[in-house]
């Protein structure tokens, strides 16, 4: 911890660049440092290359110096009441686990570290968190984890005596935060990515110096996602003229959104909308119906070529266990009746778990090519 302690400091005082690697996973580790050039020249005053989880099969990286990594800890701290020691419960080379080590080292204290060597184990919080130091204690966390966690009394009982947990990575659905506020957790639903130096806006609220704008915009008010301000990345590694970063201190998500009220709601991606019948169907919020019904813990809607309609909607869920798994005829009737029917689901299938990318993320890529 001592060597990857000075690396991290010297990364926060940007004495240095770094691009961190997963261990464990020689080939994607492999892929990461052929896409972002390690070893090749950079610019001076870049302090990290985060690889994103994007869609796509190639890697990108967005660069950051260590002014934007100090201003999302700040901004943070600001926001949850006050420096504080972190648990890292998440893998370290996507951009939420390096912030949490990021924010502990800026606040003076050690991150405790949870082993995932073997997969997450919420049996080990309780240990984990009764060694974290400070008055202030926090954590972040994946919907996948927080619903395993969940499950276990133990585990519950550890997290409920922590200052604020991020929840980040992917949506949370409504049925996991209210079961996770009724136990008594301090959520904290984040948004952001590796672009904006991980969440950047909490609870629908940017962090402070973090700006919001919404292009694009339809007549119900959803359009493009657009950050800016201090958090935001300088650009992607030796991709200088890409769009993302067209507008100087802005990063154009592939995100749909609207702002309600100064709250940042997002509706899902526009990479990820299926088309069927010459109408767009933004899949998570098909989702968030399917995850309304009773013995549903998790749901992914796609699209599937279809030869009539160009795509048709299917969704793969993840039910309870030893609960009895809706029908199809069931989920389509569900839906249709909350939203138009062309958005009710074609074929339904039943899967023991989602197939993830990145910090939680449905991979659904990987569920395409599974289903096709």
């Amino acid at each position: 911890m001592l060597d990857a302690r000075r690396q991290l400091l010297a990364l926060l005082n940007g004495d240095a660049a770094y691009l961190p690697l997963p261990t464990g996973d020689a080939e994607h580790a492999r892929r990461l440092t052929e896409a972002l050039a390690l070893g090749e020249p950079i610019d001076d005053d870049a302090a990290l290359v985060v690889s994103t989880s994007g869609t796509t099969g190639t890697p990108k990286g967005a660069v950051h110096t260590a002014a934007s990594l100090r201003a999302s800890a700040e901004a943070t701290a600001e926001v949850l009441g006050g420096p504080g020691s972190w648990l890292l419960a998440i893998p370290p080379h996507h951009i939420g686990g390096l912030q949490v080590l990021l924010r502990s080292l800026a606040a003076g204290y050690d991150p405790v570290v949870l082993d995932l060597a073997a997969g997450f184990d919420p049996a080990a919080l309780p240990a984990c968190i009764g060694a974290m130091p400070g008055d202030r204690r926090y954590t972040s966390l994946v919907p996948t984890q927080l619903r395993k966690a969940l499950d276990d009394p133990r585990a519950v009982a550890a997290l409920r005596e922590l200052d604020a947990i991020l929840v980040g990575g992917a949506a949370t659905p409504a049925a996991l935060l209210e079961r996770s506020i009724d136990a008594g957790l301090p959520i904290v639903r984040t948004y952001g990515m590796s672009e904006t130096a991980g969440g950047c806006v909490y609870d629908g609220v940017p962090l402070p110096g973090v700006r919001v704008r919404i292009t694009d915009q339809g007549e119900n008010g959803v359009g493009r996602v657009v950050l800016g301000g201090a958090t935001v990345a300088r650009g992607y590694r030796n991709l200088p003229d890409h769009p993302a970063f067209a507008e100087p201190g802005w990063f154009r998500t592939d995100d749909l959104g609207a702002v309600e009220a100064d709250v940042l709601r997002i509706v899902g991606r526009a990479d990820e909308a299926v088309t069927t019948g010459g109408l767009t169907i933004v899949p998570q919020v098909v989702e968030a119906v399917i995850g309304e019904m009773a013995g549903v813990a998790e749901c992914a809607v796609l699209g599937l070529p279809d030869e009539r309609l160009g795509e048709q909607v299917v969704a793969v869920i993840v039910v309870d266990a030893g609960i009895q798994p809706p029908t199809a005829v069931e989920v389509r009737e569900f839906v249709s009746a909350r939203l138009d029917r062309y958005a009710a689901p074609r074929q339904v299938f039943v899967a023991d778990s989602l197939p993830l990318r990145g910090p939680g993320k449905v991979d659904r890529r990987a569920l395409r090519d599974r289903l096709s």
